[in-house]
């Protein structure tokens, strides 16, 4: 997939917060979780576990997944004997947002469904799935024959993608040179972006400051 320019990203992204295609900016911090989204039906193993920071964008990732392709979606406190059985009419799975705080043995029965009868599936988490401490041996050694995709902390293109996208969405205009300046300041980290987002949002808003050079270093 060609990457989007920031000047067609800047053109493209509107005021309301969404998950579509055509929203998703692609760089060397997330190409190669998007990479494997984009060459489903042929991975190399039938499970792929992307991890990273909160709002890195894994959702957005499974959301392309899940309108491109027959998938269900579900979440690890949806997960029971019934819902295994249903799952089989599905030849794509996503678990989002996988916190290890289900049975396990619900979680290995749902790894056999999609062994035995050749599906896939997609889980999101905060780390990755190997690393977690699995009780179950089974469960432990499956954990580790997956595909991982982590998303890297982002790059200085993702960053301008995310600030942009972040003050379009709340619209609230800001100048190219202020945003650079920002990135060349802030933590390269997905959280810190979004924290320092929520606070211009909140001077902007009810506090009805400009958003300047000193606004921003205060906040920085």
């Amino acid at each position: 997939c060609k990457m989007k320019s920031l000047n067609q990203l800047l053109l493209k992204f509107n005021q309301k917060q969404n998950f579509n295609y055509e929203d998703f900016f692609v760089s060397k911090s997330n190409y190669f979780a998007f990479a494997l989204i984009e060459k489903w039906p042929k991975w190399e193993k039938n499970i792929v576990n992307i991890y990273g920071e909160k709002s890195s964008g894994k959702t957005h990732l499974a959301n392309i997944f899940y309108k491109k392709n027959k998938t269900i979606k579900i979440t690890e406190d949806q997960l029971n004997d019934e819902i295994i059985k249903k799952l089989k009419v599905y030849e794509n799975i996503i678990l989002e947002d996988f916190k290890n705080k289900t049975d396990e043995r619900l979680l290995y029965s749902l790894f056999n469904l999609v062994d035995n009868d050749n599906k896939y599936l997609l889980i999101n988490s905060l780390k990755p799935i190997s690393e977690m401490n699995f009780l179950l041996d089974d469960l432990k050694s499956r954990s580790k024959n997956c595909l991982f995709a982590k998303i890297e902390n982002p790059d200085d293109d993702l960053m301008f993608a995310i600030i942009v996208k972040s003050f379009s969405d709340k619209q609230i205009t800001v100048d190219k040179k202020l945003i650079n300046f920002i990135i060349k300041r802030i933590d390269r980290s997905y959280g810190k972006i979004s924290d320092f987002i929520y606070k211009i949002d909140e001077l902007s808003l009810k506090k009805k400051k400009p958003i300047d050079f000193k606004t921003i270093k205060e906040i920085l």
